[in-house]
């Protein structure tokens, strides 16, 4: 199983899509306070349907907390900044992958206290921000699974 991590998201209908996604695929989803959203929002509950009762949703105080609930797991942060791209990475079970918030990112402490091989970027046009949250989620997370034989799914 993959691990999906947001850190301090702040858009409830990715967060949603995210649940719905991690329903969809077994992945367990952590979401690393403060939220920007209550997770009774109705966005929240449109953007992930009825799914909520089919993902695995843990809630952490913080990034500490999270790392304490894993530590196993290797954290693979997801930034405009990283240098290697997702595809060029080997995924492994239990892997976490951490996405920041939506408008502004991981922290810069947070990705220098990683090894550069774990700071992912996904290739855009040149001039272009970022993606949509839930997007990127999507792209890394199937990437993953595809490496690792798509366990236990149909």
């Amino acid at each position: 199983m993959l691990h999906i991590a947001l850190y301090q998201p702040e858009i409830p209908p990715n967060t949603g899509n995210i649940i719905r996604l991690c329903a969809n695929t077994g992945c367990q989803l952590h979401l690393v306070e403060p939220l920007g959203f209550s997770l009774d929002e109705k966005r929240l509950r449109r953007a992930g349907l009825d799914y909520r009762e089919f993902a695995r949703v843990q809630v952490h105080s913080s990034l500490d907390r999270l790392r304490a609930s894993l530590p196993e797991s290797r954290w693979l942060a997801l930034s405009t900044r990283g240098r290697r791209c997702y595809s060029e990475h080997q995924f492994r079970e239990g892997d976490l992958l951490l996405f920041g918030p939506e408008t502004r990112g991981l922290p810069r402490e947070l990705l220098d206290s990683l090894p550069e091989t774990q700071v992912l970027r996904i290739p855009m046009q040149a001039n272009s921000r970022s993606l949509n949250l839930s997007n990127a989620a999507a792209i890394l997370c199937y990437e993953g699974l595809r490496q690792l034989g798509f366990p236990d799914l149909a």
